[in-house]
Formats: structure tokens, sequence, C-alpha cells
């Protein structure tokens, strides 16, 4: 009698740890998934994986005899009520040449929105050697109903793109942005990045 009327506690015990396990697995299944996603443009960022730009703070110190052509691309996500385009839809810099192209914002909305530019370059391998030196993808940006702001880039082609196997063949880059919405309060539109703003005409 003994033994058997200590079997459901034994069972009831065992069952609870079962639960605690798959508890803790789903928990950590979650943690896991939210973490993916930095973990992953961190990665992005760093091996140009995915094309991926890096960003840089100094300039090229070494310039080639050798051109490539740049393209532009620009589109909004839905819930941004924005035009957004390139001044240039291309360019042909030398490799190496630091060169500065601009991309115009509108704010076509009755409200202040708020977004941010998301980026890459393809073909993907030359996303590594794609180096911005400034960028108005680096911060969000605020638009006023109306308001116009002209957004600068600064970048450079890596001249090791030349000398790698996968890229050394590549005469063509695209650098593609996105403006996606930002929640979050939505503060007068500065000038930070060298965002100039357009007077819109009546």
């Amino acid at each position: 009698m003994s033994e058997n009327a200590g079997a459901p506690k034994k069972q009831g015990r065992n069952n609870g740890a079962v639960v605690m396990m798959c508890l803790s697995f789903v928990f950590g299944m979650g943690a896991m998934s939210y973490a993916a996603v930095p973990l992953y443009r961190i990665f992005c960022q760093v091996t140009g994986y995915n094309g991926t730009t890096q960003r840089v703070d100094q300039v090229s110190s070494v310039v080639l005899d050798r051109t490539m052509r740049v393209t532009f691309d620009a589109n909004v996500a839905p819930g941004l009520q924005w035009e957004f385009k390139p001044v240039e839809r291309e360019v042909n810099p030398k490799i190496g040449e630091t060169i500065k192209v601009n991309f115009i914002a509108e704010n076509r909305s009755n409200e202040t929105q708020r977004g941010q530019a998301v980026f890459n370059v393809t073909p993907g391998e030359a996303g590594v050697y794609f180096n911005k030196v400034q960028c108005f993808c680096f911060t969000e940006t605020d638009l006023k109903p109306g308001e116009k702001l002209e957004m600068p880039v600064v970048f450079y082609i890596d001249p090791e793109i030349v000398k790698a196997v996968e890229s050394k063949d590549i005469h063509t880059v695209t650098l593609s942005y996105t403006f996606y919405p930002k929640e979050g309060p939505k503060p007068v539109a500065s000038n930070e990045g060298g965002a100039v703003k357009i007077e819109k005409k009546l």
C-alpha cells in the first residue's frame, strides 16, 4: 500500500519537470529568434554579406584609373506617404574616388512622418567593397507635411574590388534604398547628416 500510494506523487513531479523543460525550450527559442535579427545585421555589416555596404570614417588614399558605373534605386514602403528619388540616376566615379550624390525625399501627407532607410548593393559580392563615409540612412529622418529634404551620400568603391576573384569582373553596382516608417515622437526635422531643407514652391 505504501509503495502504490507514493507512485502518483512521483508521476506528478515528473510531469511538472517535463512541462518546465518544454516552457524553457519555448522561451529559449523565442529569445534566439529575437536576437537573430540584430545578430544577422551585424554579421552582414562586418562581412558585406547580402549586399550590405560598409561604414567607414575616412576616404580612400588609392584611386585607380578605372571607373565603376554606380546606379541608384529608391523606394518607399507602405505606411510612409513620401516621394523619394535620387537626383542623379547613375554616376561613373573612378574606383577609390570619394564621391557625393544626393537623394530627395518629400512628405506628401498632412502630418509629420518619421522614416529610416535601409540599403543594399547588388551584385551582393560588391557590398563589402562599397564604403559609405556619410549617409542619411545612418539616422532616422523626420519630415513635416509638405517638407522636402535633400540628403547626401558620400561613398567610394574600395580598390580591392579589382583583386578578388568574385568581384574583379564587376563593372556596374546598384545602390538601393527603401524608406520604412518609424514609430515614436516626431520632432521638427533637423539638418543632421547634411540634409538640406528645400522650400516647397507654391
